[in-house]
């Protein structure tokens, strides 16, 4: 029986106790090293420790760590400043979490309409196997009745279609619907890719109806698939964006970014948030912001990005009782399974390797953003050992 825990009981958590990290590494309390290719579910963009991150929160430490909203945080235009640069936004919100980020990016959408006049256009149309948060409108909008279950009515305003099924998207929309909200790349669901043509369905659809496109952007942005996000490979964009995750390094800060039209009614008093846009937080983004767009590192990050999915390949080549398929883009990769899941991920984890499980029996894996090519090697050496374990145990039931 399982020692009792002050904790609530929400996690099913891998008994493992990690002290430190260093890079791509995660050094547990008896000393075992493992290499991190979870990165706290695609948080720790910039592996463990970084030293320039380290040092940003250190030197901000001495300051001041919280002033809340009543007051100009000079971080805040800083970093906002830096994202609308480089992306299509002209406005940012500054959240603590994906979450948060996407409920700024839902009532954005729908308080857009309402300032218009037309405040029966609330409604969003989101897509099965979608996940884009645990708060009561965010579960709604993911739509998954595993997360739904037992919390009482749905939120309104939230209905979903089959990913990709552009017919069932057009004969969802209707004189209530505000926006569709999509992720480019499905990453609790599975790794699933939005095609490009399909984007651009959803973008043309939205000019032709008045609606806004918004992209959950919080797993896939900030230099994961090799882009600095998602949608610029696209060959559009989206006119609000939730981001999170990589951002912080592995401190919590997320962001709504917002077209000025589609933030135009989101005005004093409107929305708010306590700690959003704290000055620690805000020195940690602009610290990851000032690696992320260094020159040259984006490029690294396709370069082992093609080791990754080379190697992957030649493994679902020798193992295709173990792996069905390899999915994803730049370092957001998905391996799905031949075998049940769990039973990979245990095996990886046995050679000191961490994944994160999800949807449609597949593994991800999301290593942080400087792992080098040698390290995605090692890592595919592991996934091999793992892989071979797996096949000796399946011959042998068989057998």
């Amino acid at each position: 029986m399982a020692e009792a825990t002050p904790l609530f009981d929400t996690y099913a958590r891998a008994p493992l106790r990690f002290e430190r990290g260093e890079g791509v590494w995660l050094i547990a309390e008896d000393g075992t090293r493992y290499l991190d290719f979870a990165a706290g579910v695609a948080v720790n963009s910039l592996g463990h420790a970084h030293p320039h991150l380290v040092s940003a929160l250190k030197d901000q430490a001495e300051k001041v760590w919280h002033l809340s909203n009543l007051y100009e945080v000079p971080g805040q235009e800083k970093l906002a400043a830096r994202m609308t640069a480089v992306t299509f936004a002209d406005k940012v919100f500054f959240t603590n979490s994906g979450a948060e980020a996407l409920e700024c990016a839902i009532k954005t959408a729908r308080r857009y309409h309402f300032a218009k006049g037309q405040p029966e256009k609330f409604h969003i149309i989101t897509f099965e196997g979608a996940f884009h948060g645990r708060t009561l409108a965010t579960i709604a909008a993911g739509g998954q009745a595993k997360y739904l279950e037992g919390f009482g009515p749905k939120a309104p305003g939230f209905y979903q279609v089959p990913f990709e099924d552009i017919a069932a998207l057009k004969e969802a929309i209707s004189e209530e619907t505000a926006a569709i909200l999509i992720e480019p790349i499905q990453g609790e669901g599975g790794i699933r890719v939005a095609s490009k043509e399909f984007l651009q369905e959803l973008r043309a659809l939205c000019d032709e109806y008045g609606l806004l496109l918004i992209f959950d952007e919080v797993q896939c942005g900030i230099g994961r698939t090799g882009k600095l996000f998602a949608y610029e490979a696209t060959g559009i964009t989206p006119d609000i964006m939730a981001v999170a995750k990589g951002i912080g390094g592995g401190f919590p800060l997320g962001a709504c970014l917002a077209t000025q039209e589609a933030a135009a009614g989101m005005v004093a008093g409107t929305h708010g948030s306590t700690y959003g846009g704290n000055p620690l937080a805000m020195a940690v983004g602009n610290a990851v912001l000032d690696v992320v767009l260094e020159e040259g590192f984006l490029e690294h990050v396709r370069d082992v990005a093609l080791v990754f999915r080379q190697g992957l390949a030649s493994l679902q080549d020798r193992f295709p009782d173990v792996i069905e398929e390899v999915r994803g883009e730049g370092l957001m990769l998905g391996i799905k399974a031949k075998v049940p899941s769990g039973d990979l991920l245990k095996a990886i984890r046995a050679e000191k390797l961490l994944a994160v499980p999800a949807g449609e029996n597949v593994i991800r894996l999301l290593p942080p953003l400087i792992t080098t090519s040698a390290e995605a090697r090692e890592g595919l050496a592991r996934i091999e050992r793992a892989a071979e374990q797996l096949t000796s145990i399946k011959h042998k039931a068989s057998a």
